[in-house]
C-alpha cells in the first residue's frame, strides 16, 4: 500500500494483515491522515454469473473508501454496510483491486503538535482543547484509522441466498 510523502506517509510499505494504522509502530502511518492506496490481485475462477449480482464488502472502513476494480471507478462508501457492486467490473481469472482509503485530520494535527512549526504538514488557528473532540489533547486520542475489513467477495442469487 501507498502513503503519500507530501503528508508525512513512507511512502509503499506491506501490511501482511489489515490493520489500525495508529497500532502501527510507523510514526509516518500512526499520525498520518489523507488518502492511503490498497492494492491487490485476486483471481476469480469461472465466469461471474449474469444472474446474481457479486459485491465487495469492505467489512469496515476509517472513514471514507474509494473502490477501483480493474480500472473501472465503482464508487465511495462513507457509511456502513460497507459495501459496493462490482458485477460489471468483475473478470474471470486475474483482478486488481484498488481501494483508497481516507481518515480524519486530527491524527496529522497530533503528530504536528510536537513538530517545530517550520517542520509541520498542517495549519491552523484552531488550538487543541481537552472540550473540543475535533481536536484530541493527546496521541492518546487518535483516531482509528484505515481498512480495517474484513474484505470479503459476496454473491448474492436470484433467490437470496449467498
Amino acid at each position: 500500500m501507498t502513503f503519500d510523502p507530501k503528508w508525512g506517509g513512507p511512502g509503499k510499505v506491506k501490511f501482511e494483515k489489515l490493520d489500525d494504522w495508529i497500532k502501527r509502530p510507523e510514526e509516518g502511518i500512526r499520525l498520518y491522515s489523507g488518502t492511503a492506496i490498497y492494492r491487490k490481485t485476486f483471481t476469480l475462477t469461472g465466469e461471474p454469473s449474469s444472474r446474481a449480482p457479486f459485491y465487495l464488502s469492505l467489512g469496515s472502513v476509517k472513514y471514507t473508501a474509494r473502490v477501483k476494480l480493474n480500472g473501472k471507478d465503482m464508487g465511495i462508501v462513507w457509511t456502513a454496510p460497507w459495501r459496493l457492486e462490482i458485477t460489471s467490473a468483475l473478470k474471470a481469472g486475474a483482478n486488481e483491486l484498488e481501494i483508497e482509503v481516507i481518515n480524519l485530520w486530527p491524527n496529522r494535527r497530533i503528530g504536528d503538535a510536537s513538530l517545530p512549526v517550520e517542520k509541520r504538514f498542517t495549519q491552523s488557528n484552531i488550538a487543541f482543547s481537552p472540550i473540543n473532540p475535533v481536536n484530541p489533547p493527546e496521541r492518546s486520542g487518535l483516531y482509528t484509522s484505515g481498512l480495517l475489513g474484513p474484505v470479503l467477495i459476496q454473491s448474492t442469487a436470484a433467490d437470496g441466498a449467498k
